[in-house]
């Protein structure tokens, strides 16, 4: 490695705060993305830059949507963007922030503090129901939906993937939310 260079750990890596903790896979599967690119932008000016860059805005508690990257509300002025598929338009949205003069926000960190899971599998509306105490029902709980809840025990932001769920929430709480959704696998199995 050069110098000057910093690999970053994710918990479920070897060396990680979750290292050795199992990842569920059946009827229920846990995915870490927690490696997967994402900004996050908090405090005054947050909106109105992000607007100027012609990043729609949608409304607080909702997710839209801009070149690939998911854009998701969680109040007026937190705005995190997501970029799975979208890894180059987010570098390049995160240097134009990075060199632009204020206001513009601050960065809140969601790409070091929260971990990103993905919750899929074909009982994962029962696993759902036992972790969460909201209807997340398609019928009440839409694909633009953002809910700012609890998930397994544990604070967190969750809306549908493609695939699934997706839940973020403080990493250090990574091996905790992988056992109990473990428990609550073994039991809609």
């Amino acid at each position: 490695m050069a110098a000057g260079t910093a690999t970053r750990i994710h918990p479920f890596m070897p060396g990680g705060a979750a290292d050795g903790t199992r990842l569920v896979s059946g009827a229920v599967v846990l995915s870490d993305l927690t490696g997967k690119p994402r900004f996050g932008l908090k405090g005054g000016g947050s909106a109105d830059w992000l607007a100027a860059q012609g990043i729609p805005l949608p409304a607080v508690n909702r997710i839209g949507e801009h070149r690939a990257m998911r854009v998701l509300r969680l109040g007026n002025e937190d705005i995190l963007l997501l970029a799975e598929d979208a890894a180059e338009t987010l570098a390049d949205v995160k240097a134009i922030w990075q060199a632009a003069p204020a206001p513009k926000g601050y960065s809140s960190w969601r790409e070091e503090g929260w971990a990103w899971m993905r919750l899929s599998g074909p009982r994962l509306a029962e696993a759902m129901c036992s972790l969460c105490a909201l209807d997340l029902r398609p019928q009440k709980f839409g694909t633009d939906d953002i809910a700012q809840t609890r998930v397994g025990h544990i604070e967190a932001v969750t809306f549908r993937s493609p695939a699934g769920f997706d839940i973020l929430f403080d990493i250090t709480a990574s091996a905790y939310f992988a056992r109990a959704l473990a428990a609550v696998a073994g039991h809609t199995a």
